[in-house]
């Protein structure tokens, strides 16, 4: 049985803070890698076993040093949902490649949308007029920041929209794993056979990187693991209508990255297009925060609790 933890908003709030800040810098990062700023452009499925594999072992060192109490693993809901994790990832660090970062992030955020929709079918929910209106409401913003017409469409932004699917769907298994695992053992578990999938596929990629390179990989997995880690422990602390907002700091931080980095500054079109998806997003959190919860003490485990509802955690991508 795992233990509550404290309830703190200000807490969570600024772990979320964090969070954001971190998952933005791993776009950025695999920007840089994608291109030939620090050496010829990588692959995206080079730079994605940078992530999984110096991830792993930032999790590694956690469970030398803590030993943490590690559940027997249902390994095929890993696998799934790993495999989901890494191709969303392809696709998204693909994206970012060739789009700007906040156009990339807007439209991943697509994902509690999908993650919405997928959950009809694989967990038999049932889907209201106001989450409906929610899914449409950010559907339109994504096809604004798709930019439909013949002089400014990028193919690119599919890349990203195909990472939204994708992502969305990772968050049904995780809504399996997180009845029977802490989070940290499905942490541990996702990185180790992240690990596996990334190392099978890149060694048909491979590239020599150059030292710049092997940095920015190391970089963006333990960059991922310090904002996984800031994630679940802010959801273990405050409800996730309460977090849903501050998880949006990733858009900001992305855009911030384009100026600082790229010169990139983001026009109207993204502007507007992020906007409507962030509504969108923010109704459907808004909702899933009134909807009556169990009270705390016939779930002794709220860290479990909230961790679990897809119309609650699929606010910040997880992979």
């Amino acid at each position: 049985m795992y233990l509550a933890k404290e309830h703190n908003p200000a807490l969570a709030a600024s772990l979320i803070g964090v969070a954001t800040a971190f998952i933005a810098a791993t776009t950025l990062f695999a920007k840089a890698l994608g291109t030939d700023q620090f050496g010829p452009a990588m692959h995206p499925f080079q730079i994605v076993f940078g992530r999984f594999f110096f991830a792993f072992l930032s999790f590694s060192l956690a469970v030398a040093i803590l030993r943490p109490e590690l559940q027997r693993p249902h390994l095929g809901l890993h696998l799934a949902r790993t495999i989901g994790g890494w191709a969303g990832l392809v696709l998204m660090f693909a994206s970012v490649a060739y789009i700007p970062l906040a156009d990339a992030t807007a439209i991943s955020f697509l994902n509690p949308v999908f993650g919405m929709i997928f959950a009809i079918p694989l967990l038999g929910e049932k889907v209201g007029k106001w989450r409906w209106l929610a899914a449409g409401i950010a559907l339109v913003g994504a096809i604004i920041l798709l930019r439909p017409t013949p002089d400014s469409f990028h193919p690119a932004a599919l890349l990203a929209l195909g990472a939204a699917v994708i992502l969305g769907f990772e968050l049904n298994i995780i809504k399996f794993l997180t009845r029977r695992e802490s989070p940290f053992s499905i942490l541990f578990v996702n990185n180790a056979i992240g690990v596996c999938i990334a190392g099978a596929a890149v060694i048909w990629v491979w590239q020599a990187p150059t030292l710049a390179q092997w940095g920015l990989m190391a970089a963006i997995g333990c960059a991922m693991a310090v904002a996984q880690t800031c994630f679940v422990n802010a959801m273990a602390r405050a409800d996730a209508s309460f977090v849903a907002p501050f998880s949006y700091g990733t858009l900001i931080f992305a855009a911030l990255y384009d100026i600082l980095f790229y010169d990139v500054i983001p026009d109207a079109v993204t502007i507007l297009g992020a906007t409507i998806i962030i509504a969108g997003a923010l109704l459907l959190a808004w909702r899933e925060g009134r909807r009556q919860r169990p009270l705390i003490d016939e779930h002794p485990c709220r860290e479990h609790s909230e961790l679990s509802g897809v119309g609650n955690m699929p606010i910040v991508r997880f992979s």
